[in-house]
């Protein structure tokens, strides 16, 4: 009988302002969590962010898939329309997975903007949006 063991993913989301301010982040990935592999990645999304402002402006696609890598580690990007950017540090080789990922994040991201109650560029705190993106990370990440 063949047993299907699951590697641990590393996966770690943040969503950056146009202003280059994050307003939201979540260790979304399986594996262990560990406070100073957060700086770790938070520290190889922000480097990554110089390369995500030259690829925006050459590119009308909204899904940059890999602009960075870090060891084992890949930087995969979403640029909104208002440029605000979806950034995602993962392990795995998915690019569809990824793409569904950033396309349902972004239709939650929506409805938080359209909130009167919500100050564009503030963080986002709802744990009802916090709730659907890990769930959609565990759905396609």
């Amino acid at each position: 009988m063949r047993e299907l063991v699951e590697m641990a993913s590393t996966a770690c989301f943040v969503i950056v302002s146009k202003n280059d301010i994050p307003i939201y982040e979540a260790e979304v990935g399986s594996a262990p969590k560990k406070e100073d592999l957060a700086y770790q990645h938070q520290f190889i999304l922000h480097a990554a962010l110089d390369v995500v402002q030259d690829l925006a402006w050459t590119t009308n696609a909204m899904f940059l898939r890999s602009v960075d890598r870090f060891n084992d580690l890949v930087v995969s990007v979403y640029v909104t329309a208002g440029h605000t950017r979806f950034m995602l540090l993962h392990d795995s080789r998915s690019d569809d997975g990824i793409k569904s990922f950033f396309q349902e994040v972004h239709d939650l991201y929506i409805k938080i903007f359209l909130n009167p109650l919500y100050l564009p560029g503030s963080r986002i705190t709802s744990s009802h949006f916090d709730t659907k993106v890990r769930a959609l990370a565990r759905k396609y990440l």
